[in-house]
């Protein structure tokens, strides 16, 4: 590998390619979760909600290192992504606490509690 290809490939500046390949990988852990959840591949059912959370964080990555070229090349799409890129990392955040530093499992009384409107159903 080339000098010029790492020093290109970080320069998010100027340089798209590292935000597409983030947004290609997050886009094949999400297959990867779609296909854990079938019979064939069982073997990998333990592992499908790691799958999801990191195909969630490589493109919300990918969202934030795009959000660099946009900032410098094109402002107003960089002030759409931005509103974007907060709910993605709230979003994540809470799937991240809810999923992995909770001991309990998620139930739906544990996250709208016994006394909401969603717990009658």
């Amino acid at each position: 590998m080339s000098e010029k290809f790492t020093e290109d490939l970080f320069d998010l500046k100027n340089d798209r390619r590292l935000s597409v390949y983030l947004y290609r990988a997050g886009f094949g852990c999400w297959l990867l979760y779609i296909l854990s959840g079938a019979h064939f591949l069982h073997a990998l059912r333990m592992y499908r909600t790691d799958f999801g959370i990191f195909s969630f964080f490589l493109m919300v990555l990918g969202l934030s290192a795009s959000m660099i070229y946009d900032y410098h090349h094109h402002p107003a799409e960089f002030e759409q992504k931005k509103k974007w890129l907060a709910v993605g990392y709230l979003v994540l955040a809470g799937l991240i606490y809810f999923l992995i530093l909770r001991d309990q499992p998620v139930t739906f009384q544990g996250v709208f509690g016994s006394n909401s409107l969603f717990s009658r159903f």
